[in-house]
């Protein structure tokens, strides 16, 4: 009876990550102010999401049918919800309960639906093209290769990370969290070793140069089938 109650303990304990980014927010480690979500700088500063929107709404613009798409990792939801009008369906993505539920009573539209997932361990929704924004660069190399096991199942994937600028080594690992490899020295590159995405077409969409050190805001378009 007592190895039962543990067990159901357990099973009602977040995932080490989902503890970590609910934190993040109760916290504010990303700034705001004390009473809404903000997903930090990269989700908000006009240098960084304006040549990130200007990309995504020409390349979903370009279908004459509009793409699915499967918005992993999609924070306090203000870059999302203007691509939205662009798809056929979106589906936004986060790990953060409270952050789902806040963003359910904000944005309200008949072809978006949010969904509270770990993306490394959940089974994800169905879509044409998967977008992993500055997500990747806050996880361990053992989530990412979860992910990266999981992306073959769409046909476009759009991923940005937070790099060093000049030349690194890729992919040194850390513990799942608030902060990056840019301390490291390092960041997230999907086809190098450990990760070998395997991709039909590879296509560098913007490189935003933050200077003083500060690295670079990269978002890769790659057809994986």
């Amino acid at each position: 009876m007592e190895a039962s109650r543990n067990k159901s303990k357990l099973a009602n304990k977040p995932w080490p990550t989902k503890r970590a980014m609910i934190q993040v927010y109760e916290k504010k480690l990303w700034g705001g102010n004390q009473t809404d979500f903000y997903s930090g700088v990269g989700s908000h500063h006009p240098q960084i999401i304006t040549p990130y929107l200007q990309d995504l709404i020409a390349f979903l613009s370009a279908f004459e049918h509009p793409l699915t798409v499967c918005d992993l990792g999609c924070g306090d939801f203000n870059i999302g919800s203007k691509l939205v009008e662009y798809t056929q369906f979106y589906h936004a993505v986060d790990i953060v309960p409270e952050l789902i539920k806040r963003n359910k009573e904000i944005f309200d539209l008949k072809n978006l639906e949010f969904h509270c997932l770990d993306i490394a361990n959940d089974v994800l929704p169905a879509a044409d093209c998967a977008l992993l924004r500055q997500v990747l660069q806050h996880l361990s190399n053992k989530e990412i290769l979860r992910i990266i096991n999981k992306l073959s199942d769409f046909k476009y994937v759009i991923i940005t990370e937070h790099v060093p600028a000049g030349e690194y080594e890729p992919n040194r690992d850390i513990i799942s969290g608030q902060g990056i490899r840019l301390k490291k020295q390092s960041g997230v590159k999907v086809l190098s070793a450990p990760f070998n995405l395997k991709v039909t077409e590879e296509k560098l969409l913007s490189a935003i140069d933050l200077g003083e050190g500060k690295g670079v805001i990269e978002t890769s378009l790659y057809q994986l089938w």
